[in-house]
């Protein structure tokens, strides 16, 4: 790809992150920079008690990197050094946490709370908060540690256990070392999402708990103070963003790849027993909480029956679940196709050379990762309150707002693929007289097909649970699934709450289908690998 060609290849990125992106949050650092409302930052942080909000945003963020990381380690050995029947059902388990919206996993926190562990006495507050967030970050710890623990060379930790080192000590000396960076890349990512959390807080907090989130949506929302509002997204924006560069900081230490990948082995002895425990810990913490989740959706009131799945279907008091879901199902379609036509875009502007221009793509490309969802979507609402309605209620600002929380995923996925293509491959096209594009398409995207379909998957079921931004931008024929889960959640009697937690097993059911199809594919092009190495031994 020429200069010309990466240039305004990153072109369109750069100009629909800074129309999608960059001008909502400009019009909010405008307005807390905005004289005329006759108060300061600092009055409104000390009006809203800011900096102890910050402080508990913090601490609870903290907290549950910390747990994250505990439930995740034993996760890591099994899925890194044993070898089981049905591992790729295992990685879809332990993945689809992650995708879940974090509406969906409120209820199902709730439903679990109120339900089996009720006797524990938990109830709502800052324990089922963490617990929630460990649920959802555990998959993260999981996939950035086990990459790790794979590229650890295994000749070294032979070399080591030649020498007369037991296994813990092998691998205390020789692959813990390699994993702590990856650990604390996680942590930094983990303690970024659990600091930006708005739907798990708001619906497990019992009105107790409050952070940075759900104060802004209180003071810009609840009670119209635009002035107090802003002066919290400000100094949310500072510490994400501060969160992010800690998070790719601790990430710069990564293990060099030495060629050789650490295999798993099947497991003998006394391994067989822990293999089991890890499962039945992986039940505990990950399974447990969604199957409650449909079980009490089935039982809304003591009794067994369909009455939440019946309750789907009424639109007496606005739209009804199923109408949501399929706008939901559209506009997360619309947003998964942006989503990876921009994705794409950069990935391969990045993986094709160095330069400013791209160097501010790759930052761009990730920020919307790092920048709060009820931030972004606060500032949407102070923007388009100056535009004329009929742009204001277009239909493709939810499908855009959903796409830029989804391409960041998409790059993450591309790059690495598109940096696997041999430019031998390219440079033997290009002299056969392919153009650009033509190179493009019949080599970097057939190389990377499936790459790219896990990448447009990913993008979609994030977009279908995107609830932080929506919750602002939503309206009567654009209410999608999870905005109304959180308003079934917020209207009293027994019927609304069937309603949500059957809406709720719904988008369970469309986002495990969806990482099954990802994981099984992932699965099957491994295992075609390892026969191809066998076969070539």
């Amino acid at each position: 790809m020429s200069g010309l060609a990466r240039r305004l290849g990153l072109l369109v990125p750069l100009i629909f992150t800074a129309v999608v992106f960059a001008w909502p949050l400009g019009v909010l650092v405008m307005r807390a920079l905005d004289d005329s409302d006759s108060t300061t930052l600092t009055q409104s942080w000390s009006r809203t008690g800011a900096f102890g909000l910050l402080g508990v945003t913090a601490l609870q963020a903290a907290v549950s990197a910390v747990a994250a990381l505990v439930v995740a380690a034993p996760i890591v050995w099994l899925l890194s050094r044993v070898t089981l029947p049905g591992t790729a059902l295992l990685r879809v388990i332990v993945t689809l946490p992650f995708v879940l919206p974090t509406v969906v996993v409120g209820v199902a926190f709730r439903a679990l709370f109120d339900g089996p562990l009720e006797f524990l006495g938990v109830g709502q507050g800052w324990t089922s908060v963490i617990a929630a967030h460990t649920f959802l970050n555990v998959a993260v710890v999981v996939r950035v540690v086990c990459a790790a623990w794979q590229r650890v060379d295994p000749r070294q930790v032979a070399a080591a256990r030649s020498l007369g080192a037991s296994p813990f000590r092998a691998f205390v000396d020789v692959v813990a070392p390699r994993l702590l960076p990856a650990a604390a890349a996680a942590f930094g990512l983990t303690f970024l999402f659990c600091s930006t959390s708005y739907g798990v807080v708001v619906i497990l907090g019992g009105g107790n708990a409050r952070t940075l989130e759900t104060e802004i949506y209180l003071q810009g929302i609840g009670y119209a103070r635009l002035p107090d509002a802003v002066a919290l997204s400000v100094l949310q924006i500072v510490m994400v963003l501060a969160a992010l560069a800690v998070a790719r900081g601790l990430g710069s230490g990564r293990v060099p790849h030495s060629g050789v990948m650490s295999h798993a082995q099947r497991p003998r002895g006394g391994t067989v027993v822990a293999a089991g425990a890890v499962l039945v810990w992986i039940g505990v913490w990950l399974v447990l909480p969604i199957v409650t989740l449909v079980v009490r959706s089935l039982r809304p009131g003591g009794r067994w029956g369909t009455a939440g799945y019946a309750a789907m279907f009424d639109d007496t008091y606005g739209e009804s679940a199923v109408a949501s879901l399929r706008y939901s199902v559209t506009s997360a379609l619309l947003a998964m196709a942006i989503a990876v036509a921009i994705g794409l875009l950069t990935a391969a502007a990045l993986t094709r050379g160095g330069g400013f221009l791209v160097r501010t793509g790759a930052v761009l490309s990730v920020l919307p990762l790092g920048v709060s969802a009820v931030t972004l979507g606060f500032g949407y609402t102070l923007a388009l309150a100056d535009l004329p309605y009929e742009v204001a209620a277009s239909p493709l600002i939810v499908p855009c707002v959903q796409a830029l929380i989804a391409i960041p995923v998409v790059v993450g996925v591309m790059v690495p693929a598109l940096e696997q293509v041999s430019p031998r491959l390219r440079d033997a096209a290009a002299t056969l007289g392919a153009r650009d594009l033509r190179v493009f398409c019949t080599i970097d995207l057939r190389l990377t097909a499936r790459s790219l379909s896990a990448a447009a998957a990913f993008a979609f079921v994030m977009a279908i649970g995107e609830f932080g931004a929506t919750t602002f931008l939503a309206r009567a024929d654009t209410m999608t699934l999870p905005v109304l889960i959180g308003s079934l959640m917020g209207r009293p009697g027994a019927d609304n709450y069937a309603a949500a937690m059957a809406a709720s097993v719904l988008l369970i059911a469309v986002s495990a289908v969806v990482v099954a199809a990802v994981e099984v594919a992932a699965s099957a092009r491994t295992n075609k690998r390892r026969r191809t190495v066998v076969d070539a031994a």
